[in-house]
């Protein structure tokens, strides 16, 4: 009977603990704690990659990304999904754009936000460089193309966007955001996920910040400028802070002396 009643309460004290140890509910309200973070995962997806290096050749250096999530080498997750552009509904399909046009595709929180408005303005402002360079530009949320068309229809003046040079992809299903790994479960929203896609459709950059950190279109538009120079110019390579007009490197140890002696 002592054994028994030693156990009972043994287990009573196991059961109270385990109680005071349950987490607090992650359910946030939105609107309230926007304060441009996101809380860390308890369960990461875990990224494998695996690396291989030839015993003979310094060129044989392989980076094979996993296909559980778009990493940056692998080929970008298509989608078709309706956007607004000049005002009026359109469907966007990513694939189209494959063999034509390179791609920044970049996701943002919500429309009638803060930060949000200043980027996507940005990129409007300085379309026609992006053009230039034969890249077509799309913004995503997960918002529905009634709340871009709003959006679009308010004044800059008053946190509107006015007409955009580019055409706002609606992601209210969020499959677009989950796919390219921008989503934040808890929230129901994306990251500042930037994608740099080239025409071959395969992720050649990315970028994620977080909530509150906006992005430049600067440092967008010369990353792309240095990666479609590295694919004209395969056997060169772009240091940092590479522009055009800048001196390129040969990925060599010998040939790349030269780069270094010009320092």
């Amino acid at each position: 009977m002592a054994c028994s009643a030693t156990s009972t309460s043994f287990i009573s004290s196991i059961a109270a603990a385990k109680s005071m140890a349950t987490p607090l509910s992650k359910t946030l309200n939105l609107p309230n704690s926007f304060s441009g973070t996101r809380k860390s995962i308890q369960s990461p997806v875990l990224r494998s990659i695996s690396l291989t290096r030839g015993s003979h050749s310094a060129k044989s250096f392989v980076v094979k990304a996993s296909s559980e999530l778009p990493l940056v080498g692998n080929v970008a997750p298509d989608f078709e999904a309706e956007a607004v552009f000049d005002q009026e509904f359109m469907k966007v399909k990513l694939s189209e754009y494959i063999g034509k046009k390179y791609v920044v595709l970049f996701f943002y929180p919500l429309d009638f936000t803060f930060v949000c408005p200043t980027e996507i303005t940005a990129f409007s402002d300085r379309y026609e460089e992006f053009k230039q360079i034969n890249t077509e530009v799309f913004g995503v949320s997960v918002d529905s193309v009634f709340s871009h068309l709003a959006w679009v229809q308010t004044d800059r003046k008053s946190g509107g966007l006015g007409d955009l040079k580019y055409p706002l992809i609606s992601d209210v299903t969020k499959s677009i955001s989950k796919s390219y790994g921008v989503l934040i479960p808890d929230q129901g929203v994306a990251l500042r996920g930037l994608f740099i896609i080239d025409k071959e459709g395969v992720i050649q950059h990315s970028t994620i910040n977080n909530l509150a950190i906006g992005r430049s279109v600067d440092e967008t538009k010369r990353t792309l400028q240095a990666l479609q120079y590295v694919q004209e110019n395969p056997d060169e390579v772009c240091p940092a802070g590479w522009k055009p007009g800048d001196k390129s490197m040969k990925p060599d140890p010998r040939l790349s002396k030269d780069y270094f002696a010009a320092l």
